[in-house]
């Protein structure tokens, strides 16, 4: 009989209920912005759902979303300017796009995008890629002389988010290794993520 009390059932235990919550924190955002607008009080709200989740506090979108609110509600009052920002910030977390066409602009891209370097770098590529089938893509790293790896680690150099990603990502698999790579990036590391356009400019401007 399996113990539910094991090191690997409470991980995976955990893991599921961070995702229940990113889950209901973008319905949340969601339902927020339902008619285009954020208020001093929806404000609040959010930032007190935030705070009694301390337990996603780290994760992106909460880490992002906590801290600006923190500050737009440091001298207790929620401007105009500061509420057209947080109508942005939860649109960009809830993937709208009001008459515009969806891609992966929502993703916590580094932004500005840095100049890549090939040469004994290593690369980590997830979602799904216009430029051609994985290996391909794969092989195109290595031709200018990088090397790629299946996880991200704190030995990666720059994660690629292919460029038919969903803005719904944080639901997919590999949101979790955009996850890792925003985690080791905000903690100091030196990854860059990076979508397909610009990493496959960037292998253009090499061969």
């Amino acid at each position: 009989m399996s113990d539910d009390k094991s090191p690997l059932f409470q991980r995976f235990g955990k893991s599921r209920l961070e995702d229940r919550k990113l889950d209901q924190l973008l319905g949340i955002c969601e339902g927020v912005i339902a008619d285009g607008t954020v208020n001093q009080a929806e404000a609040q709200f959010l930032q007190s759902w935030l705070v009694k989740n301390a337990d996603i506090a780290e994760k992106w979108p909460a880490n992002v979303m906590l801290a600006r609110i923190d500050e737009m509600l440091a001298d207790g009052v929620l401007d105009d300017d500061e509420q057209g920002e947080l109508v942005k910030l939860l649109m960009d977390v809830a993937g709208i796009h009001v008459g515009e066409e969806k891609t992966a602009s929502t993703l916590p891209l580094c932004d500005p995008a840095p100049d890549l370097e090939f040469l004994g770098r290593r690369f980590v590529l997830t979602g799904k890629f216009a430029s051609g089938t994985r290996k391909e893509c794969e092989a195109m790293v290595v031709a200018v002389g990088g090397s790629v790896a299946k996880n991200v680690t704190k030995d990666t150099d720059v994660v690629v988010v292919g460029e038919l990603v969903s803005d719904s990502w944080i639901h997919e698999s590999y949101g979790r290794k955009i996850e890792k790579a925003v985690e080791l990036r905000d903690s100091g590391g030196g990854v860059s993520i990076v979508s397909e356009k610009h990493w496959a400019g960037c292998v253009q401007n090499i061969t």
